[in-house]
């Protein structure tokens, strides 16, 4: 074989590497495939808002309800955000609710982003909407601080719900973030405090 043929093929080698290397790490199908899921929302009535909002561990004593739902499980609202864009284009509405039983949950409602590899719902102690007014890595600073994470991004489109762990200190977080682990990047955030 000459030496010329050998280095072509060398170098054919190595740039097929770097392409399966690149399809694997980026995932670029992707962007064209949509996870749907349409999750429905707990059956405990919503009988108001928390007065100390994200602080709030226990449920509030004496809260109104009817005769027709005086038996069932009641939840309050302990915080509500629209999301903003952030890396990906974002939109829809996080809710955090105290059930009647002490646990607390995350629902996403008319959510919508893009699809992509290693996507974490989590909430942070960072404020929504980047850091430094759009300097470069604004979107990737919501690793840095405490962060409580409620799992993989069920789907990109759709209502879903996360359970929020029993032991979470909430009292400091200010948004929910749809994460990137992958490539340390923000989808889109949302400010609850």
């Amino acid at each position: 074989m000459s030496r010329k043929k050998t280095i072509w093929l060398a170098v054919g080698g190595v740039v097929l590497v770097a392409v399966v290397v690149g399809l694997l790490l980026f995932q670029p199908w992707l962007l064209f495939v949509d996870d749907k899921v349409d999750e429905a929302d707990e059956a405990g009535e919503v009988v108001g808002t928390a007065s100390d909002g994200l602080s709030q561990t226990s449920f509030p004593e004496g809260q109104p309800t009817d005769d027709e739902t005086a038996d069932g499980p009641r939840r309050v609202e302990l915080a509500a955000a629209d999301f903003i864009d952030a890396e990906h284009g974002t939109s829809g509405r996080a809710v955090i609710y105290l059930r009647d039983d002490g646990s607390r949950y995350l629902r996403l409602e008319g959510f919508e982003t893009s699809n992509g590899p290693d996507v974490h719902v989590w909430i942070t102690d960072q404020k929504s909407g980047g850091d430094c007014e759009g300097c470069s890595d604004s979107w990737g600073i919501y690793d840095d601080g405490d962060y409580v994470k409620l799992g993989s991004l069920k789907g990109n489109i759709g209502d879903q719900n996360y359970e929020i762990p029993a032991d979470a200190n909430l009292a400091d977080m200010k948004s929910v973030v749809i994460w990137c682990d992958r490539f340390n990047v923000a989808f889109g955030t949302a400010a609850i405090a």
